[in-house]
């Protein structure tokens, strides 16, 4: 469901399970499976999903059984946003259709997202299927969306466009659907050229505050998912 590709200091991971891309429990363990082989590598980062499809989010079917597997995918999946977003090197998405609820959050952990143009959708729907919003994933979407987008997006569970999402902030920039992964990799390529230890600690000092809210956060989530679930 994963594959890893390294060129010129750019690793491409690219998420493909045949169906929505859902991050699963195994899905999770794959992607840090690859971090854990760009970090060997010290790479630049490009997530990509499959054709017409991004990521669907959190696995439904692990949420329906309930117990502490539905607190560990959670919390994983946050995890994963975390470890995205302290990345020392650049991470571009490749968003190349649908991004929702996690997968939307990956997007907003990525440094550069080139989107798919297209009728695709982009949405945190939690409240639309009836979940509260989780503690972590307020702080992020406030870390990284326009206000405006923010509250609209988390309250009302508003639906975006590649376009609209451009200006909310799930993405940088749109291409056509086959340029995508191109176009992603040659954004890495290009940051690739910039001072690795600046960028480093430049993105460490800009994302202090919003990455301590995120993992005081995550605790909360982690006891209310506990009490809930396990």
């Amino acid at each position: 469901m994963i594959s890893y590709d390294l060129s010129d200091g750019v690793a491409t991971i690219t998420m493909d399970d045949g169906r929505a891309n859902a991050l699963s429990p195994a899905m999770q363990e794959a992607i840090n499976e690859t971090l854990d082989r760009a970090t060997a590598d010290d790479a630049a980062v490009v997530l990509a999903g499959r054709d017409g499809r991004f990521s669907a989010g959190f696995d439904l079917s692990v949420m329906s059984e309930g117990g502490q597997a539905v607190v560990d995918m959670v919390i994983g999946g946050f995890d994963l946003s975390l470890r995205l977003l302290e990345w020392p090197r650049p991470v571009v998405a490749a968003c190349t259709g649908h991004a929702m609820a996690m997968g939307a959050f990956l997007l907003l952990s990525c440094d550069e997202r080139v989107g798919a143009d297209g009728p695709f959708k982009i949405a945190a729907n939690e409240v639309s299927i009836g979940m509260t919003m989780p503690h972590t994933a307020v702080a992020l979407m406030r870390m990284r969306l326009t206000p405006p987008a923010f509250q609209r997006s988390a309250i009302l569970s508003e639906t975006f466009d590649p376009q609209s999402a451009v200006t909310a902030g799930y993405l940088d920039r749109i291409v056509a659907p086959d340029q995508v992964l191109a176009e992603a990799q040659a954004r890495a390529a290009q940051f690739l050229a910039l001072d690795a230890r600046a960028h480093r600690d430049t993105k460490g000092r800009v994302r202090a505050p919003g990455l301590d809210a995120m993992r005081a956060a995550r605790d909360t989530d982690r006891a209310e998912l506990t009490a809930l679930f396990a």
